[in-house]
């Protein structure tokens, strides 16, 4: 046991990838029910999570340039929300799987190949981008402006928030990630992807930060959403078996796969990333 404790590794990144394991990636299986037992995936600290915390530690280093974004966000914080600032600066990039972990969660191959993905709630873009070469045709919503801006950079189909719900074809893949805490109507909005969805064959890829604590901004302030989750449980596992047996079944949808990732942000002068604690379903409509 010593030889594996977090104190007696001499190695900085030994002594990290250790850390992380433990605390971003476990889940105690026997904590949830039987049925959900068999559909956990088992992530770990990956090339390409460790490539991206490479990345946010190289830039919060970069004095200059974080004295700078952070006197832009002083100035234009009293005009433009965060989100559409980091868009216009090009940080705060979100990490929420790398390839290999998207790919083994959906259980497909590097060469699998669809026609069509949605993206509800883009950002910028670069969690898109993982997914986006397994299909022919990428879409993708934000409200932010300068998000916008730098999804149709990468060339992506950028849909109105109204829009993509009434189109003329289906997707075989839409992800939600990180949205449904944040949307007014949660459950509705589910419901919404199970229609455009292919039927039997399209998927959703959900990601949502535990504990649940879902909050709307309206006008500066945050308000409850007009729709509640009751989610119960206080632990993750609780909360995971919850979402599965309250909230999937209402809206259509049943588990196909889930697994515990980190949701990461890029970090700032005093910080070299951010983290939230996610879990990420691949659901199936029933």
């Amino acid at each position: 046991r010593r030889m594996w404790s977090v104190k007696y590794l001499r190695s900085p990144l030994s002594r990290i990838v250790v850390y992380f394991f433990l605390q971003w990636y476990v889940c105690d299986i026997k904590m949830i029910p039987e049925s959900l037992q068999p559909l956990f995936v088992q992530s770990h600290l990956d090339s390409g999570t460790q490539v991206f915390l490479s990345h946010c530690k190289a830039k919060s280093s970069w004095l200059l340039t974080q004295l700078y974004h952070s006197f832009v966000t002083s100035i234009f914080s009293l005009f433009m929300s965060k989100t559409s600032i980091n868009g216009l600066l090009g940080r705060g990039s979100m990490f929420i799987f790398s390839p290999e972990q998207f790919r083994s969660l959906l259980r497909i191959s590097p060469d699998w190949r669809m026609q069509r993905v949605l993206d509800l709630g883009a950002g910028d873009g670069e969690v898109t981008k993982i997914m986006s070469p397994h299909f022919e045709e990428v879409y993708a919503t934000e409200v932010s402006p300068t998000m916008k801006w730098q999804l149709k950079k990468k060339q992506y189909s950028v849909l109105a928030v109204d829009e993509w719900q009434n189109v003329s074809f289906q997707y075989d893949l839409v992800s939600c990630l990180n949205l449904l805490d944040r949307c007014n109507q949660p459950l509705t909005l589910l419901r919404d992807i199970r229609r455009v969805l292919r039927p039997s064959k399209g998927r959703l890829i959900l990601a949502v930060v535990l504990p649940f604590q879902p909050y709307v901004e309206n006008g500066g302030k945050w308000d409850r959403p007009s729709e509640f989750l009751d989610i119960k449980g206080l632990t993750w596992e609780e909360q995971v078996a919850s979402f599965s047996s309250d909230v999937f079944r209402e809206a259509g949808f049943e588990v196909e796969s889930f697994t515990r990732l980190p949701y990461l942000c890029e970090g700032d002068l005093y910080n070299d990333y951010y983290v939230l604690d996610d879990v990420v379903f691949v659901l199936k409509p029933v």
